[in-house]
């Protein structure tokens, strides 16, 4: 049996238990945003790594090339190594990212089940995390091109 939907001439019992549903849920969609802004933040260093570890790379590259300096090893080394970090943080983060929000939907769920809060909105794709991968996909081609020295960056 339905219940008669809540409106300002309902008992103030029924408007409190209305409004703490609503809360409650604006609440899971406020800590989803949270998740978003973890993730940006982590896209933000990742995507600093890789392209100061690309760029230090590509630099001592061309100066080696160009015979400005005899040897380039330690410096390719260490653009190579803040790259490879730049990668495991991006992992990290977005593997992170994916288990946080299963675990916020399934007590999202588990609270709509009891009744307990509201859960007709959904939670849209995820364009931080779309970026997260793509990022990541980047960062693995540039550091194949640099160790393999071959492929589009190199």
């Amino acid at each position: 049996m339905s219940l008669p939907p809540v409106t300002s001439a309902s008992s103030p019992d029924r408007i409190s238990v209305e409004l703490s549903e609503r809360r409650t849920g604006m609440s899971f969609q406020r800590t989803r945003m949270s998740a978003e802004r973890t993730l940006m933040s982590v896209i933000r260093t990742a995507l600093s790594l890789i392209s100061f570890g690309f760029t230090i790379y590509q630099v001592f590259e061309k100066a080696r090339e160009h015979g400005v300096i005899t040897h380039a090893g330690s410096s390719r080394n260490f653009g190579v190594t803040l790259v490879l970090l730049g990668i495991l943080m991006l992992v990290g983060g977005i593997i992170y990212h994916l288990q946080f929000m299963v675990g916020l939907r399934q007590q999202r769920q588990a609270m709509a089940a009891d009744g307990l809060v509201h859960a007709e909105s959904s939670f849209p794709v995820s364009m931080t995390l779309i970026t997260a991968v793509l990022l990541l996909g980047l960062g693995v081609v540039a550091i194949v091109s640099m160790i393999l020295r071959s492929g589009p960056f190199s």
